[in-house]
């Protein structure tokens, strides 16, 4: 049963969806996955909501998802801060399985017109808390431990390009 703070998207899997094994190509599930998880983080931002994909933070695919399923995928907000959220995507379990074929995390950042970060909304509820989302919300606890990729990047200093 769908939870008040999550969205329900339903997919078909098509011929153009697939890779050569007659299944659903990688490329086609980070699809999915980034519909999902726009659609979960603009419903919880609500009428104000612009936001840009910031990071994929973790994705896990757990079963070949043959043309023709139809595929429910779970989205709800886990986390927020300042100007970023992190959505969770689940997959619900294919007919005869009781693990989700697919999980992932993805971050967003609201940004303004100029396409620069901007302070979420307050209030901004999240499901970290509801049983669906406990492995993914553990998951983020573990990750959000790590660095941000930025940090690295700033101060290497590039060259400018050759544009003779």
């Amino acid at each position: 049963m769908q939870g008040p703070l999550e969205t329900i998207s339903h997919r078909l899997v098509l011929p153009a969806d697939a890779n050569h094994h007659g299944t659903l190509y990688a490329g086609s599930l980070l699809r999915f996955a980034l519909e999902a998880a726009y659609a979960a983080g603009t419903r919880g931002v609500g009428p104000t909501a612009n936001l840009m994909l910031r990071r994929v933070v973790s994705v896990e695919c757990r079963r070949s998802v043959p043309v023709g399923a139809l595929v429910e995928i779970r989205g709800a907000v886990l986390q927020v801060r300042q100007c970023y959220l992190v959505v969770g995507v689940v997959g619900m379990p294919l007919a005869g399985h009781d693990l989700p074929w697919m999980d992932a995390l993805m971050g967003f950042v609201q940004v303004d017109a100029a396409g620069l970060p901007v302070e979420l909304p307050a209030g901004i509820a999240t499901a970290a808390r509801e049983r669906l989302w406990q492995p993914l919300a553990d998951r983020l606890e573990t990750l959000s431990q790590t660095r941000g990729a930025t940090a690295g990047w700033i101060g290497v200093g590039f060259d400018p390009p050759d544009r003779s």
